[in-house]
């Protein structure tokens, strides 16, 4: 007898392929959806600068990269439309020929195998850049409702398959699930931005959509930065409310509360890597910091470890392709 330890953890990693089959969490590429910023017009291809090798597409450019994604087995897309014109109240947001809508119904033609997600919020539409209508230099709660509903109703009308509300409005869940209901649409999922931070880590986000606030910030709404009894609380809300799927924004620095949102519920929960952790990884890889490509795979990891079924990444390709390669 020996005095060396019965047990030794380090032989299930003794090789690769030891390693692959006592893996505890396993990502997919259909577990990714991809977010994009569509503009009108035809020709379009806009790189923002603060998110390398990302872009502002028009429809037609983006049919190239739906089928890209769609052929690498990424799960899928979620849409933010960038209108030519904008006004209080966003009216641009329901326009059945806008970014959103158009994007919708390109994406299921030329690349059937992605779910369209479409992120309803006014932030993007109003002249002002705040997520609702306005009541002196307060978002109006109340009087927003409707308006996001008319928008989720004209991307349910496209062809969207997911709903996304994001706005952080209270009881925006009910007025939407009501709406979609009434017209017909009560088989389009809802997944609820239920937990939505305000962030720091949206800057490059910003940049990317056009949503900066002219005024003042975002802090009535989104979720003070320490709280998470709160979080609990507002997915609680929407689950009562009608969401089929909850999520978490941002996810990086929030894996405790993508954990404590998994332990409540057995709905799916999604969790978005934004841009602010996207463009981090990209700047340190570009100076030679990092390994980008492991450092994206180990923050995906992280992030479904912490209990999301779904991640939306600006990754989503290329955490698809690494994991093709893997195999």
């Amino acid at each position: 007898m020996t005095d060396f330890p019965l047990q030794r953890p380090r032989r299930l990693r003794r090789t690769p392929s030891l390693r692959r089959q006592v893996t505890e969490t396993r990502l997919h590429p259909s577990m990714f959806v991809l977010p994009v910023f569509v503009v009108p017009g035809t020709g379009v291809r806009n790189e923002i600068p603060s998110m390398p090798g990302t872009y502002q597409l028009s429809v037609d450019e983006l049919i190239p990269l739906a089928q890209e994604a769609e052929s690498v087995g990424v799960g899928g897309m979620i849409f933010f439309g960038i209108p030519e014109t904008k006004d209080e109240q966003g009216t641009s947001a329901w326009d059945p020929q806008g970014p959103v809508p158009r994007a919708v119904t390109a994406v299921k033609e030329h690349a059937p195998g992605l779910v369209a997600w479409a992120d309803v919020c006014l932030c993007e539409y109003t002249s002002h850049g705040h997520c609702g209508v306005l009541k002196g230099d307060v978002v109006d709660n109340d009087a927003t409702l409707p308006l996001l509903a008319r928008a989720a109703l004209a991307y349910a009308s496209a062809g969207a398959d997911v709903i996304a509300p994001s706005d952080m409005m209270d009881g925006r869940v009910a007025v939407i699930r009501g709406t979609l209901d009434d017209a017909g649409f009560g088989d389009i999922a809802i997944c609820s931005y239920s937990v939505k931070y305000s962030s720091a880590f949206y800057g490059p986000f910003r940049d990317a959509a056009n949503s900066a606030p002219a005024f003042g910030d975002r802090r009535t709404h989104q979720m003070d930065p320490p709280n998470v009894r709160e979080a609990r609380r507002e997915v609680e809300l929407d689950v009562r409310e009608g969401a089929d799927m909850v999520m978490v924004k941002p996810a990086g620095p929030y894996l405790d509360v993508i954990r404590e949102v998994r332990n409540i519920v057995d709905l799916p929960v999604a969790a978005y890597q934004v841009s602010g952790e996207f463009s981090m990884v990209k700047a340190a890889a570009e100076r030679g910091w990092i390994d980008g490509d492991r450092v994206m795979m180990e923050s995906l990891t992280g992030i479904a470890r912490a209990g999301a079924d779904i991640i939306l990444t600006y990754f989503a390709i290329d955490a698809a392709r690494a994991l093709r390669a893997s195999q």
